[in-house]
């Protein structure tokens, strides 16, 4: 009989676990939310590029690094949706962009949150609502589709519901499309409902929920060249700018595209090549 009791409370405990315990914020600047349990996993160093390194969005990282600044001495700030082209560097910068605040002397945390766990966020927002730390709540390559309803949860983070978005937390967000959802859905979904303005606007409103928009565009091969100068000059590779400029020119058109990705790809294989370590 004991048995028997000792396995159902085990299983009531999975169905209804106890509450999270704060975690120790002071052990590192940033964390990934995990689920299933519930946790947040400190990330003692951050995979990321010096702010300066990134080429060819001066606007945009401005805009950002103000709207955090702000953010960072308790001042009003926007949530912030980043948005365009593949591989120019909207991760790269929120990253960078959090590193330059803790370097400025500003106390801020960034939490990483997964597209997928977007249903537990109302368990975390609580978690954070409660410590005296500020939040940059980031969730990387966020979209939906057709049948996704993730995006319902993320109003909690946009709009907060009856209790509000939390003061000390502002979320940052990417993706490749600026209404987060792709751009045909959209068009099947007004062609095929009753009443075409609304089949839509629920997902698509999402997007305005966002203070900031910031878009990211194909870079010119001057930029993409300058890219790659920087990497080498930061690291120390020597090579000289006609072979720079003839192989880097070379592995774009072998990639078929030209980003900010392609330019660490490449700087990369040049690094491997002369021996350098990164």
């Amino acid at each position: 009989m004991k048995k028997h009791l000792k396995r159902i409370a085990a299983a009531l405990e999975r169905m209804s676990p106890a509450p999270l315990d704060a975690p120790d914020f002071a052990a590192a600047d940033a964390f990934v939310w995990h689920v299933e349990p519930d946790r947040l996993a400190p990330v003692p160093q951050v995979n990321r590029v010096d702010l300066s390194l990134l080429i060819g969005v001066d606007r945009t990282r401005d805009t950002l690094l103000a709207n955090t600044l702000q953010f960072a001495q308790g001042m009003p700030a926007n949530n912030a949706l980043l948005w365009g082209s593949r591989g120019m560097g909207k991760s790269s910068l929120v990253k960078a962009i959090h590193a330059e605040v803790l370097k400025q002397g500003h106390a801020l945390k960034i939490v990483e949150l997964q597209r997928e766990d977007l249903p537990s966020v109302a368990r975390l927002l609580n978690l954070l609502r409660d410590s005296g730390e500020r939040f940059l709540l980031f969730c990387d390559d966020l979209s939906f589709s057709h049948d996704d309803q993730h995006y319902k949860s993320l109003k909690a983070v946009l709009d907060g519901g009856i209790e509000g978005r939390p003061d000390n937390v502002v979320f940052y967000a990417t993706s490749n499309r600026r209404h987060l959802m792709p751009r045909d859905m959209i068009e099947n979904e007004r062609s095929s409902a009753i009443n075409p303005s609304e089949a839509v606007e629920e997902k698509v409103s999402l997007s305005d929920r966002f203070g900031l928009w910031l878009g990211f565009h194909p870079c010119t091969q001057d930029d993409y060249l300058a890219m790659i100068r920087g990497y080498c000059d930061a690291y120390g590779v020597q090579v000289d700018e006609d072979t720079l400029r003839a192989e880097a020119i070379e592995w774009q058109a072998t990639r078929g595209s030209r980003s900010g990705r392609v330019a660490w790809q490449y700087f990369t294989d040049l690094a491997g090549r002369k021996g350098v370590r990164l």
